[in-house]
């Protein structure tokens, strides 16, 4: 019997999870001396990379000692809970890593929360303990404050903690004193985190997370949680409405370094991979053909936003994208919500039209930033909360919102997030940032980002995390401007927009192509207007001094796809494709906008 640890590293965004997962590979020496590789080794897809933070768990296993250590990487965005709460199943213990200097984190507390009810072992590490003004005896209280507010078990408060660099490749005991390897983590894994519990009896292994290959199809992953698993066995695959389907497993793989390794079976503890499956989905248990029984299925917080998601119609439409029809959007959506637990998809009463549920902007942003890569057009709506009927009375999501920002401008983000409806609940300096904490309402986040970093001049750091819900607040202030909308279409013009300035705030530069009803910039003031931006100067063969100044053009305001989702008003919508995002009303034509106003009015 092969003596196994399985262990989850947990951690909020930017701690440093994924370089220390790049500094145990290193230390088991998977890789032969003369093989390439780049840093940040888990963080494998594009998207990943750029935004430097892990949106799809991952498994890996090194060898160390006589032992072998399955190691899960975790997302740490709240966005990404569904992710976080499948994976941990697969655990007997989790690494909590933790900034020196920031401490434990609000994303950190939701899966560290997660960890501890599953009755998960916990092993802490403070990282970053060479950057400067670095407090790790005052982190190291801090997390367990946090265990002991969060209900952790008298085991669970005992837990081990580690210091060290990550970065540097060592950790120890004391911080006082460096050592110079990552042994000791290694050492306190096989010692602290218990091997998994062999229970005897028939096959159960409960599918918690997939892979695609293009040659066997869907591959199902999960630990075996009882018994044996083996090639070209005969199993029974217990769904979610209570079926049950016999099947045949075709071939088995565990996880080796980074890769897989095929085996013939695989004993309880150990994590897997089986191909053959057909027709699964997350939660399913795979159990024994002649007595099958279920696992409890995995519990998923429900989504708390939802966002409309329709074909491309706007004049421009196919131009870009290779994937334009209602049926490709129907298909990617459908597929997405086969592995993307979280993630809802709900048909409308129109055929081109889906409502996706999600758990947040950056849960709904990073799928249309995925399908946009991929090739597909499409429109998306504001997004809008969900709000809920609990004992006769309407309510809506609330959340935790925790900003650090310099002493100098902590009253204008106070104010900003009261006119919000947010209640103001903790306010203390941290280092030299001053540290707010609010409860606000959902719909309230939605464009507060912005907003919070124009006044703070970039310096504030902003997290929330959704707590619960709670009696609907009341009326919000949304966008205090309006828009200013595209006349004509064609390119437009320096000379146009020269003499447009003080209307506004323009989105587009001279030479891009514009369509009638197109949002090309922002007005100063609260009502939309239209602008014909194609006008050219009238040329003629006189010339005078002081009539032929040059354009001066502020520059463009350009949005990410974030701040595009959080800015658009409800008559609006986002166009996506391959290479461009814009701003466009629903209705292009001005007298049928005038016509539906009254309508709604």
């Amino acid at each position: 019997m092969q003596n196994i640890r399985n262990i989850a590293i947990i951690a909020h965004v930017d701690h440093g999870k994924t370089t220390l997962v790049d500094k145990i590979i290193h230390a088991s020496q998977i890789f032969r001396e003369n093989q390439q590789f780049q840093d940040l080794i888990l963080d494998s897809n594009d998207l990943e990379r750029e935004r430097g933070i892990t949106i799809l768990s991952k498994n890996v296993s090194v060898r160390y000692k006589d032992a072998k250590i399955n190691i899960i990487d975790t997302p740490g965005h709240a966005d990404f809970g569904g992710e976080v709460e499948r994976v941990l199943k697969m655990a007997d213990g989790v690494i909590l890593l933790v900034d020196a200097f920031e401490g434990p984190m609000p994303q950190t507390r939701f899966v560290l929360g997660k960890a501890l009810d599953l009755g998960l072992t916990p092993i802490v590490i403070v990282n970053k303990v060479d950057k400067e003004n670095c407090r790790p005896d005052e982190v190291h209280e801090a997390v367990f404050e946090l265990m002991f507010n969060l209900d952790a078990t008298e085991e669970q408060l005992e837990f081990q903690t580690l210091y060290g660099s990550a970065k540097q490749n060592w950790m120890g005991p004391d911080w006082k004193n460096p050592t110079d390897t990552i042994f000791p983590l290694l050492d306190a894994i096989l010692e602290h985190i218990p091997a998994p519990k062999i229970e005897e009896g028939t096959l159960q292994m409960q599918i918690t997370s997939l892979d695609y290959s293009n040659f066997v199809g869907r591959i199902a992953i999960g630990r075996v949680k009882r018994g044996t698993i083996k090639e070209g066995q005969q199993i029974a695959l217990m769904k979610g409405d209570g079926t049950i389907k016999k099947m045949k497993v075709k071939e088995l793989h565990t996880f080796e370094g980074l890769g897989k390794l095929r085996v013939t079976e695989v004993a309880a503890g150990d994590i897997c991979a089986v191909t053959g499956i057909e027709d699964f989905e997350i939660g399913d248990t795979i159990a024994d053909a002649e007595n099958p029984e279920a696992l409890p299925r995995i519990s998923i917080d429900e989504p708390t936003m939802n966002m409309l998601f329709t074909i491309n119609n706007s004049p421009f439409f196919g131009k870009e994208g290779k994937f334009v029809t209602s049926r490709h959007l129907r298909d990617r959506l459908m597929k997405e919500t086969e592995k993307n637990l979280a993630l809802r998809v709900e048909s409308t009463d129109s055929e081109d039209k889906f409502l996706v549920y999600g758990r947040g902007i950056l849960h709904l942003s990073v799928l249309i930033e995925t399908m946009r890569r991929e090739g597909y057009e499409l429109q998306v709506g504001q997004p809008q909360v969900i709000f809920k009927e609990i004992d006769g009375t309407k309510c809506e999501p609330i959340e935790t919102l925790f900003v650090d920002v310099p002493q100098e401008t902590a009253g204008k983000v106070i104010e900003l997030a009261t006119q919000r409806k947010g209640e103001l609940l903790v306010m203390e300096p941290k280092g030299d940032l001053q540290h707010l904490e609010f409860n606000i309402p959902s719909r309230g986040l939605i464009g507060l980002r912005n907003n919070m970093l124009t006044a703070t001049q970039g310096e504030a750091i902003m997290n929330h995390r959704f707590t619960s819900y709670e009696p609907f607040k009341g009326v919000m202030p949304g966008r205090t401007n309006g828009s200013l909308i595209s006349m004509d279409g064609g390119q437009c013009t320096a000379y146009a927009i020269d003499k447009l300035q003080d209307r506004g705030t323009f989105f587009v530069e001279p030479g891009d192509d514009l369509y009638t009803g197109q949002v090309i910039g922002e007005n100063s003031r609260d009502n939309d207007i239209v602008v014909n931006v194609q006008k050219g100067k009238k040329l003629t063969n006189m010339r005078a001094s002081g009539s032929d100044d040059n354009a001066r053009i502020t520059p463009a305001k350009k949005f990410s796809l974030e701040e595009s989702m959080e800015y658009i008003q409800k008559d609006e919508y986002l166009e996506i494709t391959p290479k461009s995002i814009r701003m466009r009303k629903i209705y292009l034509d001005e007298g049928e906008r005038t016509r539906n106003a009254k309508k709604d009015s």
